[in-house]
Parts: structure tokens; C-alpha cells; sequence
């Protein structure tokens, strides 16, 4: 299993929100470039970047400095935020990034974004879809910043997408996300039982090595972690003999 350092950018900085909440954000005083060649560095293979002013702003807000990012490291880099038209994701994999991350839009507009699968191809585009898991099990997905519930089942949706070539999902407990409370191993582990063949990232939640290998051990394909490497819960040590 993969673990993937989650690097989030506002304002051209490193900084964690809690369950989504821009009004709940922690500033870090790493330097993202540098932050980048030092995970790297550490033999982690690939990172996740979300642009946050993206997200808000519906357009690739951070470029330059994720394209210094990708120039200060050998990992492949996924991005997401804000991507909302063709001319986003180019300019995105002009910047260097491996692959890009559609969020809401897989929801809102699933004919574009089948189209896009199609056009550039599964392995450079992860669907990521933040959860809600409501009182009976069902993990619907949540939109608009997780301000809204879809009725958008998890399971049904991803499926939706396999025939036009959908090779990786990211999965987020919303409930989970930032609060270094454990992943969703339960809920990741039905969706793989449920969709064979997909490339599962587990996102939300992961506090230690301890998490991280539950999450292995249960099968998933890459598990991102953000605010419990940077406030150095899980060591580099850990990391390298993971």
C-alpha cells in the first residue's frame, strides 16, 4: 500500500482545514516546494495536492507554485481543486502533474467528466467522492464543499463511470477528515468488496503508523495522510520502514 503525503495550498501556503471548513483552518510554517522534496525524500512516490483557493474559486488558483512543486520532487504529483473545464486539466498536466482529482463535478456533471476519462485516460484521472455514511450504513456523497448530501449512492456512482474507463476513486469520510479520529476501514473495505478492480485511496481520519497499517492490511491501494505527518505523529522513521 502506497501512503500519499496530502499537501494543502491557500494562499500559496501549507495549511489543514477541519472537516472542510475554511473557517477552521491550522497554518504550518513548511514551505510546500520544500515539503515536497522532502517527502520525496522519503521515498513516498506520489503526493496529493489540493488547491484549496481552486476549490473556491472553480478554476486552478495555485499553478505556478505547484508546478515548482512538481520541478522540487520525483514523486508523481495528483492535484486537485477547482478543475471545472478542459482547459483546467490541461493546463494542470502542463504543470507536470501525473494525474488530476474531479471532486463535485463527477456528480453534477457525469457526462463531462465520462468524457474526460475517455479522452485522457483512467490513469490520469482519480474520481474522489466525500461521504457521508447515514444512520442505516449507505454512504452517500456529499457536493458544494460537503455542503450538500447528495442522493448519489457511493457504490452505484463509481460504477457509473467503469465503462467509460474509471480506474482510481478517492474516498473521504467527511466525518473523519482532519480530526486524526481513524480511517473508515469498514467503509473502504465494502466499497472494495463492491468494486473490484478499482484502485481505492483512502482519505480522513489516519493519526498513526497504526492506521496505516490497518488500512494496508485490509487491501486498500493508497491511503493519504496530511495533518499526522506534518504535526509528526507518524515519524520518518515509521515511514521508511513501512
Amino acid at each position: 500500500m502506497k501512503i500519499i503525503p496530502s499537501i494543502d495550498l491557500r494562499d500559496g501556503r501549507c495549511v489543514r482545514l477541519l472537516y472542510g471548513d475554511y473557517n477552521r483552518e491550522t497554518r504550518y510554517d513548511a514551505d510546500p516546494v520544500d515539503l515536497a522534496a522532502r517527502y520525496a525524500g522519503l521515498g513516498l512516490q506520489t503526493l496529493h495536492v489540493v488547491d484549496l483557493d481552486g476549490a473556491r474559486a472553480g478554476a486552478p488558483a495555485n499553478v505556478d507554485l505547484i508546478a515548482r512543486m512538481v520541478e522540487s520532487t520525483t514523486a508523481s504529483v495528483q492535484v486537485g481543486g477547482g478543475i471545472r473545464e478542459s482547459a483546467h486539466l490541461t493546463e494542470l498536466f502542463d504543470a507536470g502533474a501525473r494525474r488530476v482529482v474531479i471532486g463535485s463535478l463527477a456528480i453534477k456533471q457525469p457526462e463531462l467528466v465520462a468524457e474526460w476519462l475517455e479522452s485522457f485516460g483512467g490513469e490520469h484521472i482519480v474520481l474522489a467522492f466525500d461521504v457521508r455514511v447515514d444512520d442505516s450504513g449507505v454512504a452517500r456523497v456529499s457536493t458544494e464543499a460537503w455542503q450538500k448530501t447528495s442522493d448519489s449512492e457511493l457504490v452505484a456512482t463509481i460504477e457509473s463511470f467503469r465503462a467509460h474507463g474509471l480506474k482510481q476513486v478517492l474516498c473521504t469520510d467527511i466525518g473523519r477528515d482532519g480530526a486524526l479520529s481513524g480511517p473508515a476501514t469498514r467503509l473502504y473495505t465494502r466499497v472494495m468488496a463492491a468494486c473490484p478492480g478499482i484502485a481505492l485511496q483512502a482519505s480522513g481520519g489516519v493519526s498513526s503508523i497504526d492506521d496505516l497499517r490497518a488500512l494496508r492490511a485490509a487491501g486498500l491501494d493508497a491511503a493519504i495522510t496530511g495533518k499526522a505527518l506534518l504535526e509528526g505523529r507518524i515519524t520518518d522513521e515509521e515511514i521508511q520502514s513501512f
